[in-house]
């Protein structure tokens, strides 16, 4: 009988173990508990997605649409079309926009810098539909582009309405592509000039001023946050697009439909740590470095650095391998002449198997074919 029972103990502290075992595992696999309705986590580098939760469910995203419209106008001043001196002049439909607003006068004068700071800072609607007015004649030849260049980019969760994100019945997006726009917004400098300021003002042509602060807290509360977009609506709940970096890795982190705005500041920065803590980036691939030197055939130079056309990294779980396989297709010499950005060959990069990579391996700098002068004059030196 005591043997019996002892068996039955014995029994009964291994299954207390597996089962707090399996506790644990299942915990660990748990990335994060969130209330919002969706959600996703985003390397910056690799746009690979460490955590998910209903990313491509089409909901409304109330102000987060302005993420396209400040996209449509960097790539304004990256075109060359639009400077920080640009005057943007304002109509009664712009000053008429209610919800989220910087007050702008109409039928005058603002800069393109102040209407594009007061989006980016305050989310304004009216400096917005301003801009938007300014680049594509009106509001809706400009959600054309905007639908275009979603399109453009695989945002195929994405209908846009409007450029404000103000209540429409059929504008929509999902977590999933709030974090494709935000990542392309992130490229720019122009964008990180506004969009850690945390208050500032707007001085109107009439002298009149109005305060400019900063929709997203985690620029001031976040460490390392220095961009992301706002919004809120009975239709929408609270939502927040954000990115922050730590180190040599950026993430961009999107809510969809928190409760409040506390919860989707918390969310947020909930999944921020997830992701620093559990992930890093890698660089397999940097654009920035020269892969080898080759010789060049009758050109002036003995030989000629090559490059990768683009970087590439991967994200992976802390203390993993990666096991990322690289085979360069190059010639043995290059021939002269050679112009700067001219394709010599390609890096394949693969995994078990897979290709997950083709990258176009580049020259940077024009080489000249010898003359016969240069001949000579080598030959003298070399005598």
């Amino acid at each position: 009988m005591k043997r019996f029972i002892a068996f039955c103990i014995m029994i009964c502290i291994l299954a207390t173990i597996c089962c707090t075992s399996m506790q644990a595992t299942a915990s660990a696999d748990v990335a994060v508990d969130l209330s919002s309705k969706s959600a996703c986590l985003v390397d910056f580098a690799s746009g690979q997605i460490l955590f998910e939760k209903d990313a491509s469910s089409h909901l409304p995203v109330a102000s987060m649409v302005k993420m396209m419209t400040i996209l449509l106008t960097l790539e304004e001043y990256e075109k060359g079309t639009m400077t920080d001196e640009t005057l943007i002049s304002t109509s009664e439909n712009a000053s008429s926009m209610g919800g989220s607003q910087v007050f702008i006068d109409p039928y005058v004068e603002y800069s393109a810098k102040d209407m594009l700071k007061s989006v980016i800072v305050s989310s304004a609607n009216d400096a917005s539909v301003a801009l938007a007015e300014h680049i594509a004649g009106s509001e809706e030849n400009f959600v054309v582009k905007m639908n275009e260049k979603a399109k453009a980019l695989g945002m195929n969760d994405t209908n846009y309405v409007n450029c404000t994100g103000l209540p429409a019945p059929e504008q929509y997006s999902c977590a999933k592509d709030c974090a494709i726009v935000l990542k392309e917004v992130a490229k720019f400098d122009k964008y990180h000039e506004f969009s850690t300021i945390w208050m500032d003002e707007l001085v109107h042509p009439s002298g009149r001023k109005t305060e400019l602060v900063n929709t997203n807290r985690l620029v001031k509360y976040y460490e390392g946050c220095d961009g992301g977009k706002t919004g809120s609506t009975n239709e929408a709940g609270c939502c927040l697009s954000a990115t922050a970096k730590k180190g040599n890795m950026r993430l961009i982190s999107v809510i969809i439909g928190a409760k409040n705005s506390q919860t989707r500041f918390n969310e947020c920065s909930k999944l921020f740590n997830y992701g620093f803590a559990n992930f890093e980036n890698r660089s397999i691939v940097d654009s920035q470095k020269s892969i080898k030197s080759l010789p060049i055939n009758k050109g002036k130079n003995n030989a000629i650095d090559i490059f990768a056309k683009e970087d590439f990294s991967v994200t992976t779980k802390k203390g993993e391998e990666t096991n990322i396989d690289i085979n360069y297709n190059l010639p043995d010499k290059i021939n002269a002449p050679t112009k700067a950005g001219e394709v010599v060959g390609k890096v394949v990069l693969s995994k078990e198997g897979t290709v997950l990579k083709e990258i176009e391996l580049i020259v940077k700098e024009n080489v000249d074919k010898l003359s016969l002068k240069d001949c000579f004059d080598r030959v003298a030196t070399q005598w």
